[in-house]
């Protein structure tokens, strides 16, 4: 029997959630003996993940996005399927990143491979034909909200609801004083972070492609923000990847060129520590919205993209709204400006609202506390129990 297990995450985010899993395995003793390879990004191979393949390559989004990187993709998967051909893994593990994932998955299942799947793609919002694709795919699902279950096995497929990683990372109540602090020991450009100054993060995305059609608008909107809000504001804009941090220099020194007296910092890393600390936020839709919802962070989503993409993702969406915190509560409880909606101004309006509306925050943290605590369970641990009870029945 192989001792290997393949690990496939597509994405920054995917290689944060796939560490707490990997850990957890680590410590249970049904995978003492395994090693764990595949995909991942440098929170995973400091588990002790090897990654033969480079994770950056799967890290694009949307139709057009693709197309441009679609042949070093196309490498990867044919060296997988040949690495899974020739040496079957015990099982394959899938972490978000569907459309290379699922096809891959499809593969093993005819090579008797056990597949698993961790975050179910979203087929309650867009594309739902999708799920006859997945009941080819996956033997078994792993969601992180408690509505998915019900769709899978509506179809016959296995899957449970596991939580949501970062509802049990995140408290339920944010300190914001003590993450200035922690903040304010970096070596930031403007100094130390008063306990009364006002912070505004910005979050343009994790990916080549959200920095390329996403950021140069943000970029505008911090401009604004600067020159129309009376006192003083900075912007922090985590650094998901090095990858990422000419294009976002660039940026920067260019705003600064036309207003040399705005305070942006780039910090490497540390996207929680910003959120925690920052009065409001102004970030692109993803996994990262959820996160500042359980921060209780007042927000505004934005997304932009190529036209045709825009015009093949509405075709195919069913809800009014693509922003985590929004589809959760079935409401627009907070700002989505996209497309020709997004520009500079509206942005940078919207966002500065929050500061200056204390009582509709207030009810903001209380919607963003009932979706915390709808999310919370021991998400890796509960996984981690279920692929080892699948595989020990496995035959």
């Amino acid at each position: 029997m192989n001792s290997d297990i393949i690990i496939v995450a597509g994405e920054p985010s995917g290689d944060m959630l796939a560490a707490s899993i990997l850990k957890s395995m680590k410590e249970h003793p049904f995978f003492h003996n395994y090693k764990f390879s595949g995909i991942g990004g440098p929170h995973m191979q400091a588990n002790d993940f090897n990654s033969i393949w480079n994770i950056n390559t799967l890290s694009v989004r949307g139709y057009v996005e693709t197309l441009g990187n679609i042949f070093a993709i196309l490498k990867i998967r044919k060296e997988l399927l040949l690495k899974l051909r020739v040496d079957p893994p015990r099982f394959f593990f899938g972490v978000d990143a569907p459309d290379f994932n699922l096809e891959i998955e499809k593969k093993c299942r005819k090579l008797n491979i056990p597949t698993f799947h961790f975050i179910s793609p979203s087929i309650w919002a867009w594309r739902g034909e999708r799920i006859y694709g997945i009941k080819k795919a996956v033997d078994h699902m792993f969601c992180i909200f408690p509505f998915e279950t019900e769709i899978y096995k509506k179809h016959g497929i296995s899957a449970t609801f596991v939580g949501h990683p970062l509802a049990n990372s995140i408290p339920d109540q944010p300190n914001q004083v003590q993450a200035k602090e922690k903040l304010s020991l970096l070596k930031l450009n403007f100094g130390e972070i008063k306990e009364d100054e006002t912070l505004i993060a910005v979050l343009p995305g994790s990916r080549k492609s959200e920095i390329k059609y996403i950021a140069p608008g943000f970029f505008k909107a911090i401009s604004i923000m600067q020159r129309t809000h009376l006192g003083k504001i900075r912007f922090l804009i985590p650094v998901a990847i090095p990858l990422l941090l000419p294009a976002l220099e660039e940026l920067k020194n260019d705003t600064l060129r036309e207003n040399p007296d705005v305070c942006i910092e780039l910090i490497s890393s540390n996207s929680s520590l910003i959120l925690e600390a920052c009065d409001s936020v102004l970030i692109a839709s993803g996994t990262a919205t959820l996160e500042a919802a359980l921060w209780k962070k007042p927000m505004v989503i934005s997304y932009t993209v190529p036209w045709l993409t825009a015009q093949i993702m509405k075709r195919k969406a069913y809800l009014p709204y693509i922003g985590l915190p929004n589809i959760l509560l079935k409401k627009f409880i907070v700002p989505e400006l996209l497309q020709d909606k997004a520009l500079p101004m509206n942005l940078a309006r919207e966002t500065l609202a929050w500061l200056n509306q204390p009582d509709r925050v207030t009810q903001l943290k209380q919607e963003f506390n009932r979706i915390h605590q709808s999310l919370k369970l021991p998400t890796a641990e509960v996984i981690v129990d279920v692929i080892e009870k699948n595989i020990s029945a496995y035959k």
